[in-house]
């Protein structure tokens, strides 16, 4: 009898801390996604009141979801245009979490280090150029077999943070990319393939000879696929890494809003696709149960969750950054 009672009681407690568990749901960007469930991990530990939903989308996904009000926060690798910024039913902020690299992943016989300019991606992802042994690309790797084989570009065919990133750095470098296709989560790609999140292209890269692809970082160890030197502002090719993004994060300047762009700054040693990831939570919280539980996360994950940052291929936010994003966080209402 006294087992019964016990089993009882146990799930007493089960169904009651189950009943009284918050759920907060959230979507949008794949580029920060890994670091975003190791938070979610390591904070429900703490606190087991609260369990999150992410879904990685896409950045474009996550805006659309967080201006629809279907989500408790949006992701994005990308900042939200003024126009839709507007379109959001009370004011929506953007809050930087952490900083990585898109890079440049391809599948080439023997998995060389190649080293590519700006302007060279730009004419492969405008269909100029779509041999590997073309003499640009040669040009910039003498001493490198490339073979004589047909590129299959690759990208995102989601709204995307990292195509965010990856056409706003094109766009910084060549001119005919900005008048032609410019920059945004999504673009109409002149030429190629698409892939679903990060995930999707580098699957694409993995079975595809000749395939070109920009990704994620971590995506790119994770499936061991080759990562190009990109050629920065200061003419230096730079091997992305969590050194070379810290160095691009050093050299730009950020706004009140924290609207801002890491790619081509200056800096020698800065790698020149470098991009931010923001949540986007609105000011004024309609869920005071889950506003407070927000709340609670972000100031956890500032004074903790950026440890995780450079093991799992991130930069974490500098220290002044993080005192300005907590100074936001601090004055969520709900």
């Amino acid at each position: 009898m006294k087992h019964v009672v016990y089993a009882v009681y146990i799930l007493g407690l089960f169904l009651s801390s189950a009943a009284a568990q918050i759920l907060i749901n959230g979507a949008g960007a794949t580029f920060p996604e890994q670091i975003y469930q190791k938070w979610f991990s390591e904070y429900q530990k703490i606190d087991p009141t609260v369990s999150f939903n992410y879904q990685g989308i896409g950045s474009g996904g996550g805006q659309k979801q967080i201006l629809a009000e279907t989500v408790d926060f949006g992701a994005s690798d990308g900042p939200m245009s003024d126009q839709n910024i507007a379109r959001a039913p009370r004011e929506l902020w953007h809050i930087p979490t952490i900083a990585g690299a898109v890079v440049i992943s391809y599948n080439l016989p023997n998995s060389p280090v190649i080293n590519i300019d700006g302007q060279t991606l730009a004419l492969i992802y405008l269909g100029s150029i779509s041999k590997w042994n073309d003499p640009l690309i040669v040009n910039q790797n003498l001493g490198i077999q490339i073979p004589d084989i047909d590129i299959v570009v690759v990208h995102r065919s989601d709204g995307s943070g990292s195509s965010f990133i990856f056409s706003d750095f094109l766009s910084s470098v060549s001119s005919e990319w900005k008048n032609k296709v410019g920059k945004n989560t999504s673009v109409n790609w002149p030429v190629g393939l698409g892939g679903k999140g990060n995930a999707g292209v580098a699957s694409q890269i993995k079975q595809s000879p000749g395939a070109i692809g920009y990704i994620e970082l971590a995506y790119a160890h994770q499936n061991k696929l080759a990562v190009a030197n990109i050629k920065n502002s200061s003419g230096i090719y730079i091997t992305p890494s969590v050194q070379s993004v810290s160095e691009a994060l050093k050299s730009v300047s950020i706004p009140d809003d924290f609207r801002f762009s890491m790619v081509n700054p200056a800096g020698s040693k800065a790698y020149p696709i470098s991009g931010i990831s923001w949540l986007l939570v609105y000011s004024q919280q309609k869920d005071a149960a889950k506003g407070k539980k927000l709340i609670e996360f972000l100031t956890w994950a500032f004074a903790n969750g950026e440890s995780y940052a450079a093991s799992l291929d991130y930069v974490a936010l500098p220290d002044s950054l993080i005192k300005r994003a907590m100074l936001r966080v601090n004055a969520i209402k709900y």
